[in-house]
């Protein structure tokens, strides 16, 4: 997969694509739909599949001083993107230029100029242009006068809720893992390196690989079994797991992170990329009276986890 960040200098090569435009964040069955229909719609045409989002997210650049809301970094993003047969990622530096182009300028200089696309896939409530000012009625003028095919995706529902990236936070939210990831189509994962911590895990006998969670939405605080990727170095491959998402209220005020212990694992990840997928929330964080009674908890967590992960 290759990734284009700058609409304006874009190689001939990597224009004429089937798109399907949106943020993308969770990259949920409802974002599967219209990736498939921009992949059907290429195959007709020999069109590579593109998908043309914005980094960072627009609500990201419009309100930075809000609470973190995204499901996934654009780096797991674009993992998850290529695993589905993502052949162009046009990632768009969301800038002042880019957020003050008319709904008009949008179709012409990004669409047909700039990225040359042949076909567009949206949302039915897809909006663009600044101030959200274009709609999907538009975006079909357009395309019709430019000359790149358009196709508008019903929103897709799942058990009579609309699949949408706000129920995925809302599932995580509850500690719902399996719901969210009934809408995902996947386990929701938190994706990065791993980093040095107060290693007090290892002086517990539970050693584990520390993650930052900064800018992603926060599932609730407590104890997950996860499955767990670590995605290179030496110890690259899959493992089963228990972690710990939280500020770790025995150990004062800390930021939160997520700590993941690895069953039947010896070796050291630091600096390693993983990817830990979130199944069942086992319980909420909590302050103990001792240290023994903290062990005592992980030896059962951990055994509860494993019993689990047997069945995925």
């Amino acid at each position: 997969m290759r990734i284009i960040r700058d609409y304006q200098f874009v190689d001939a090569a990597d224009k004429g694509a089937s798109a399907a435009i949106g943020n993308f964040d969770g990259v949920h069955l409802g974002h599967q739909s219209v990736i498939d229909i921009a992949r059907n719609a290429g195959a007709q045409t020999g069109a590579p599949l593109g998908i043309v989002t914005f980094e960072p997210h627009p609500r990201e650049y419009f309100a930075p001083d809000a609470p973190p809301f995204r499901l996934m970094s654009a780096a797991a993003r674009a993992h998850r993107l290529e695993k589905l047969g993502v052949e162009r990622l046009y990632e768009l530096n969301f800038n002042a230029a880019l957020s003050a182009l008319t709904p008009d300028e949008f179709a012409r200089k990004v669409i047909t100029d700039g990225l040359g696309l042949r076909h567009v896939v949206v949302g039915a409530d897809f909006c663009f242009g600044k101030g959200r000012a274009g709609n999907v009625e538009d975006l079909l003028r357009f395309g019709a006068e430019m000359g790149f095919g358009v196709t508008i995706a019903e929103l897709l529902e799942g058990n009579g809720e609309q699949v949408s990236s706000t129920a995925i936070r809302n599932a995580l939210s509850e500690g719902r893992p399996r719901d969210a990831a009934a809408m995902l189509g996947h386990w929701h994962r938190i994706e990065g390196r791993v980093i040095r911590g107060d290693q007090r895990g290892r002086e517990l006998g539970y050693p584990t690989a520390n993650m930052s969670i900064d800018g992603l939405h926060p599932p609730r605080f407590g104890v997950y079994a996860v499955l767990a990727d670590v995605l290179d170095g030496p110890h690259k491959g899959s493992y089963h797991g228990a972690a710990s998402m939280g500020v770790r209220p025995m150990f004062g005020v800390n930021k939160p992170n997520l700590e993941t212990f690895l069953f039947d694992f010896s070796g050291d990840l630091y600096g390693a990329t993983v990817s830990i997928g979130l199944v069942d929330y086992l319980r909420p964080e909590e302050k103990f009276d001792s240290l023994d009674a903290l062990i005592a908890q992980m030896d059962a967590d951990c055994a509860r986890a494993r019993e689990i992960l047997k069945s995925i």
